[in-house]
Protein backbone atom coordinates (compact mmCIF):
# COMPACT_ATOMS: atom_id res chain seq x y z
CA UNK A 1 0.00 0.00 0.00
CA UNK A 2 1.29 3.19 -0.90
CA UNK A 3 2.30 5.83 2.17
CA UNK A 4 -0.46 8.29 2.32
CA UNK A 5 0.35 11.99 1.32
CA UNK A 6 0.70 14.28 4.17
CA UNK A 7 -2.19 16.78 4.82
CA UNK A 8 -1.32 20.51 4.08
CA UNK A 9 -3.96 20.99 7.71
CA UNK A 10 -3.17 17.62 9.21
CA UNK A 11 -6.15 18.92 12.13
CA UNK A 12 -8.54 17.77 9.20
CA UNK A 13 -7.67 14.46 9.00
CA UNK A 14 -10.10 12.97 11.60
CA UNK A 15 -12.79 15.05 9.45
CA UNK A 16 -11.89 13.85 6.14
CA UNK A 17 -11.40 10.16 7.22
CA UNK A 18 -14.35 10.27 9.20
CA UNK A 19 -17.08 12.08 7.93
CA UNK A 20 -16.31 13.64 4.19
CA UNK A 21 -14.97 10.90 2.94
CA UNK A 22 -17.52 8.05 3.76
CA UNK A 23 -20.47 10.60 2.73
CA UNK A 24 -18.61 10.94 -0.73
CA UNK A 25 -18.97 7.45 -1.23
CA UNK A 26 -22.12 6.95 -0.03
CA UNK A 27 -23.28 10.16 -2.33
CA UNK A 28 -22.10 8.86 -5.21
CA UNK A 29 -23.26 5.48 -4.37
CA UNK A 30 -27.07 6.62 -3.88
CA UNK A 31 -26.74 8.84 -7.43
CA UNK A 32 -24.97 6.39 -9.85
CA UNK A 33 -27.14 3.32 -8.24
CA UNK A 34 -30.85 5.75 -8.23
CA UNK A 35 -30.11 6.76 -11.71
CA UNK A 36 -29.99 2.84 -12.84
CA UNK A 37 -32.75 1.91 -10.94
CA UNK A 38 -34.72 5.04 -12.23
CA UNK A 39 -33.28 4.19 -16.19
CA UNK A 40 -33.85 0.48 -15.61
CA UNK A 41 -37.44 0.42 -13.93
CA UNK A 42 -38.81 1.11 -17.84
CA UNK A 43 -37.00 -1.73 -19.37
CA UNK A 44 -37.96 -4.16 -16.41
CA UNK A 45 -41.25 -3.38 -17.27
CA UNK A 46 -41.01 -4.28 -20.75
CA UNK A 47 -37.91 -6.46 -20.88
CA UNK A 48 -37.48 -7.38 -24.71
CA UNK A 49 -38.14 -3.90 -25.78
CA UNK A 50 -34.48 -3.07 -26.44
CA UNK A 51 -34.22 -6.36 -28.44
CA UNK A 52 -33.56 -4.37 -32.11
CA UNK A 53 -31.38 -1.93 -30.44
CA UNK A 54 -29.36 -4.69 -28.70
CA UNK A 55 -28.95 -6.46 -31.77
CA UNK A 56 -27.75 -3.41 -33.54
CA UNK A 57 -24.82 -3.72 -31.37
CA UNK A 58 -24.37 -7.03 -32.49
CA UNK A 59 -25.26 -8.88 -29.16
CA UNK A 60 -27.57 -11.76 -30.59
CA UNK A 61 -29.71 -12.94 -29.65
CA UNK A 62 -31.71 -9.15 -28.86
CA UNK A 63 -34.53 -10.76 -26.79
CA UNK A 64 -32.01 -12.28 -24.53
CA UNK A 65 -29.41 -9.21 -24.42
CA UNK A 66 -32.50 -6.76 -23.80
CA UNK A 67 -33.74 -8.57 -20.91
CA UNK A 68 -29.79 -8.85 -19.66
CA UNK A 69 -29.71 -4.90 -20.05
CA UNK A 70 -32.93 -4.12 -18.07
CA UNK A 71 -32.16 -6.41 -14.88
CA UNK A 72 -28.26 -5.63 -14.84
CA UNK A 73 -29.46 -1.36 -14.69
CA UNK A 74 -32.62 -2.17 -12.28
CA UNK A 75 -30.92 -5.10 -10.13
CA UNK A 76 -27.46 -3.54 -10.47
CA UNK A 77 -28.68 -0.16 -9.14
CA UNK A 78 -30.35 -1.73 -6.50
CA UNK A 79 -27.73 -3.32 -5.19
CA UNK A 80 -25.60 -0.50 -5.64
CA UNK A 81 -27.62 2.13 -3.55
CA UNK A 82 -27.55 -0.94 -0.78
CA UNK A 83 -23.41 -0.74 -1.29
CA UNK A 84 -24.16 -4.96 -1.46
CA UNK A 85 -21.71 -6.71 -3.62
CA UNK A 86 -21.25 -3.11 -4.96
CA UNK A 87 -17.85 -4.06 -6.88
CA UNK A 88 -19.08 -6.58 -9.81
CA UNK A 89 -22.54 -4.86 -9.26
CA UNK A 90 -20.61 -1.39 -10.57
CA UNK A 91 -17.95 -3.19 -12.55
CA UNK A 92 -20.63 -4.97 -14.68
CA UNK A 93 -23.02 -1.92 -15.11
CA UNK A 94 -19.27 0.45 -15.51
CA UNK A 95 -19.10 -1.96 -18.87
CA UNK A 96 -22.59 -1.24 -19.74
CA UNK A 97 -22.06 2.09 -19.32
CA UNK A 98 -18.95 2.40 -21.19
CA UNK A 99 -20.59 0.90 -24.55
CA UNK A 100 -23.69 3.48 -23.79
CA UNK A 101 -20.38 6.36 -23.73
CA UNK A 102 -19.11 4.58 -27.39
CA UNK A 103 -22.75 4.08 -28.85
CA UNK A 104 -23.41 7.94 -28.55
CA UNK A 105 -20.06 9.16 -30.00
CA UNK A 106 -20.48 6.82 -32.75
CA UNK A 107 -23.90 7.34 -33.44
CA UNK A 108 -24.74 11.53 -32.77
CA UNK A 109 -28.16 12.64 -33.04
CA UNK A 110 -27.35 14.46 -36.22
CA UNK A 111 -27.02 18.15 -37.18
CA UNK A 112 -30.59 19.13 -37.67
CA UNK A 113 -34.09 18.33 -37.20
CA UNK A 114 -35.73 20.29 -39.75
CA UNK A 115 -34.63 20.86 -43.35
CA UNK A 116 -35.01 24.25 -44.84
CA UNK A 117 -38.38 23.61 -45.81
CA UNK A 118 -39.27 22.52 -42.69
CA UNK A 119 -37.72 25.52 -41.39
CA UNK A 120 -40.14 27.60 -43.40
CA UNK A 121 -43.47 25.52 -42.77
CA UNK A 122 -42.46 26.39 -38.90
CA UNK A 123 -42.45 29.98 -39.78
CA UNK A 124 -45.58 29.96 -41.49
CA UNK A 125 -47.42 28.45 -39.14
CA UNK A 126 -46.02 29.37 -35.48
CA UNK A 127 -49.14 29.13 -33.44
CA UNK A 128 -48.90 25.23 -34.22
CA UNK A 129 -45.96 25.34 -31.49
CA UNK A 130 -44.78 26.78 -28.44
CA UNK A 131 -42.35 29.35 -27.45
CA UNK A 132 -39.87 27.11 -26.21
CA UNK A 133 -40.31 25.05 -29.59
CA UNK A 134 -39.93 27.88 -31.38
CA UNK A 135 -36.81 29.17 -30.05
CA UNK A 136 -35.18 25.83 -30.35
CA UNK A 137 -36.33 25.35 -34.06
CA UNK A 138 -36.56 28.26 -35.85
CA UNK A 139 -33.44 29.88 -36.20
CA UNK A 140 -31.01 26.92 -37.41
CA UNK A 141 -33.56 23.81 -37.71
CA UNK A 142 -33.10 22.19 -33.82
CA UNK A 143 -29.05 22.48 -34.56
CA UNK A 144 -28.37 23.72 -30.93
CA UNK A 145 -30.78 21.77 -29.76
CA UNK A 146 -29.43 18.74 -30.75
CA UNK A 147 -25.50 20.07 -30.03
CA UNK A 148 -27.00 20.36 -26.35
CA UNK A 149 -28.46 16.97 -26.21
CA UNK A 150 -25.42 14.88 -28.27
CA UNK A 151 -23.07 16.97 -25.65
CA UNK A 152 -25.39 15.68 -22.77
CA UNK A 153 -25.59 12.35 -23.84
CA UNK A 154 -21.99 11.96 -24.18
CA UNK A 155 -21.17 14.32 -20.84
CA UNK A 156 -23.33 12.16 -18.97
CA UNK A 157 -22.63 9.01 -20.05
CA UNK A 158 -19.01 9.61 -19.33
CA UNK A 159 -19.41 10.55 -16.01
CA UNK A 160 -22.11 7.88 -15.60
CA UNK A 161 -19.06 5.58 -16.93
CA UNK A 162 -16.16 7.04 -14.54
CA UNK A 163 -18.14 6.85 -11.71
CA UNK A 164 -19.36 3.04 -11.66
CA UNK A 165 -15.87 2.23 -12.46
CA UNK A 166 -14.72 4.10 -9.57
CA UNK A 167 -16.87 2.33 -7.34
CA UNK A 168 -15.92 -0.87 -8.63
CA UNK A 169 -12.24 -0.11 -8.36
CA UNK A 170 -12.94 1.74 -4.79
CA UNK A 171 -15.71 -0.49 -3.55
CA UNK A 172 -19.23 0.97 -1.75
CA UNK A 173 -17.40 2.88 0.93
CA UNK A 174 -17.91 2.68 5.04
CA UNK A 175 -21.77 3.09 4.97
CA UNK A 176 -22.57 0.19 3.39
CA UNK A 177 -24.15 -3.47 3.47
CA UNK A 178 -20.48 -4.73 2.37
CA UNK A 179 -18.43 -3.29 5.13
CA UNK A 180 -21.15 -3.06 8.13
CA UNK A 181 -23.04 -6.05 7.80
CA UNK A 182 -20.96 -8.55 5.93
CA UNK A 183 -17.43 -6.90 6.92
CA UNK A 184 -15.66 -7.86 3.37
CA UNK A 185 -16.04 -6.68 0.18
CA UNK A 186 -15.94 -8.51 -2.71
Amino acid sequence: MAPQTPLIIPALGGFYDGFAKPLAHFGLRLLVGGMLVMEGWPKVLAPFAMAGFTESLGLAPGWFWSAVLAFLQFGGGILILLGFLTRPAALANGVMLAVTYWFHLTHPYGTALLSPEGMAALAQNASLYTPDGLRNFADDGGALFLHQVQFKAEGFSALWTVAALFLAAWGAGPLSVDRTILKREF
